[in-house]
């Protein structure tokens, strides 16, 4: 079969496909937990409080033994469950850990990933040429008081009418805490849950569409957040070659480094062609360390 794409992803009917990159791994479990979130205000609950990398499953749940693929991914399907499914994934016997293509995390970095399907556009908006474009740079935590995406909506007209033709949203890759520049995200798939999740965020892209705003978001391909990174206990994510000024750097030229950049590469695909945004930011990419004949970018 041809590889899925990484996390949680919709199938034919009712059901979910799951895909992890854990080349080094002898065995990956998917570890479906029972009881879906039932509303946003639990989807949007605070972070609980846990030891980083533990595992507190407390719903009833199920274990589906994950298929590996030649190329170092992990893949399994799993009838009847749909989106507000939480689930985890276990590499050889381990604690059970979040999904690091997780596209929502409800209960923060430590908490479950949940599975959450894409928030297709609502409008026609088709972008606007470069030229056109006025930025604005707007960090969603502390634009307004309430602090989230859909706190911003009341507030586009004005952007408009000063002149600016998009908006462009700091990082909300997933992060410890509630408040934070972004800049050390751990879940770069998902939506920060204080500021309103996946939800949140295709609303505030419809709200600016309608306007004739692009939305474009500040993306951090060059390193992660060290509180909640899990992502060296699934396989060689990181290198030991480089480093960056803020921690490891991202293996994108060594060993088992095809699928850490298709990792970021299918990333960059969920903003834009899942979640409609109209174009990315790269942040520091003289710290993205790639000597491949072809480099990452």
């Amino acid at each position: 079969m041809n590889t899925p794409r990484p996390g949680a992803l919709p199938l034919p009917g009712r059901g979910c496909r799951f895909c992890v990159y854990a080349p080094l791994a002898r065995t990956v479990e998917a570890v479906i937990l029972a009881a879906p979130v039932p509303d946003t205000a639990a989807r949007n609950a605070p972070a609980p409080s846990s030891v980083p990398g533990s595992a507190s499953l407390e719903a009833p749940s199920r274990t589906t033994a994950m298929t590996r693929l030649p190329d170092g991914h992990w893949t399994c399907d799993v009838p009847a469950i749909g989106p507000g499914a939480r689930y985890r994934f276990r590499v050889d016997g381990g604690p059970a850990l979040p999904d690091p293509a997780s596209r929502h995390q409800p209960d923060g970095v430590h908490g479950d990933s949940l599975v959450q399907f894409p928030n297709r556009m609502q409008s026609d908006f088709s972008g606007r040429p470069l030229r056109e474009l006025a930025i604005m740079e707007l960090h969603v935590g502390t634009f307004t008081p309430e602090g989230t995406f859909d706190a911003v909506v009341p507030r586009l007209d004005a952007l408009r009418e000063v002149g600016i033709t998009a908006v462009e949203l700091m990082p909300v890759a997933q992060f410890p805490g509630a408040r934070n520049w972004g800049y050390d995200g751990v879940f770069p798939y998902a939506a920060q849950n204080t500021y309103g999740g996946p939800d949140g965020l295709a609303r505030l892209r419809d709200a600016c569409h309608e306007r004739d705003l692009a939305l474009l978001l500040d993306v951090v391909f060059n390193h992660l957040g060290p509180e909640g990174n899990h992502l060296a206990r699934f396989g060689p994510y990181f290198s030991d070659k480089y480093r960056t000024a803020w921690g490891p750097a991202l293996n994108f030229d060594g060993a088992y480094s095809p699928g850490v950049r298709r990792y970021f590469l299918e990333c960059a695909r969920w903003w834009l062609e899942d979640m409609g945004l109209d174009g990315l930011r790269l942040d520091a990419t003289a710290s993205i360390f790639d000597q491949s004949a072809v480099h990452f970018l």
